[in-house]
């Protein structure tokens, strides 16, 4: 299988911007964990199957689809249902991730995790690369992306992993806020690096 980076961040560090660049303009493939989690619970798949037979019809939209936001609710201030959610889509997203992976043609790949350090999903990859930026750029991010308040925001941010716990997992670092937003040549560094490791 191909060496796997796997490339993580808090909200709003831009861990996708990223990821495009190495495919854009390296062709490297992403398995991308949020792509994945809707994989898994899309119409006609088993875990919507079981979410809708957990949770009752409410939880759908008309069309058969999962209504996220309902499914949110229910799990939002209740532990016990957030956990049976947890240990039904987490086994099947890790699955899925896996057999994408070994689908993988480019000499390395990404595996793009927001919570890889959170959810310690640390065995499925080789190296870590965490997409860098300051809290209060993120806060400012996120309530321009999501139209949110930085109450709201803060909350995200202190539900994950802090900046330091992160980037003491780091094998690599890339920064997303520096003047002139220098990402090409950061991403290029890193993408010679990774060759010279997929090659050894």
């Amino acid at each position: 299988m191909a060496l796997v980076i796997g490339v993580t961040g808090g909200i709003a560090s831009g861990k996708t911007t990223v990821a495009n660049l190495f495919h854009e303009q390296f062709a490297i493939d992403i398995v991308d964990a949020d792509v994945v989690a809707r994989e898994v619970v899309a119409l006609g798949s088993d875990g919507l199957t079981q979410i809708t037979e957990h949770f009752g019809s409410q939880i759908l939209h008309g069309d058969g689809s999962l209504n996220r936001a309902r499914l949110r609710d229910c799990i939002f201030s209740n532990e016990h249902e957030k956990q049976w959610l947890n240990q039904l889509l987490h086994p099947m997203i890790r699955q899925r991730m896996q057999e994408r992976l070994r689908e993988v043609t480019s000499p390395y790949a990404l595996l793009v995790v927001p919570l890889l350090i959170e959810n310690q999903l640390q065995s499925l990859v080789q190296r870590i690369l965490v997409i860098d930026v300051p809290e209060a750029v993120q806060i400012e991010r996120t309530m321009q992306r999501d139209g949110i308040t930085a109450e709201q925001a803060q909350a995200i941010l202190a539900s994950q992993a802090t900046r330091e716990e992160r980037l003491s997992h780091a094998d690599d670092v890339i920064q997303n806020h520096l003047p002139g937003n220098p990402l090409l040549p950061q991403v290029t560094q890193l993408h010679q690096a990774y060759l010279a490791l997929s090659n050894q």
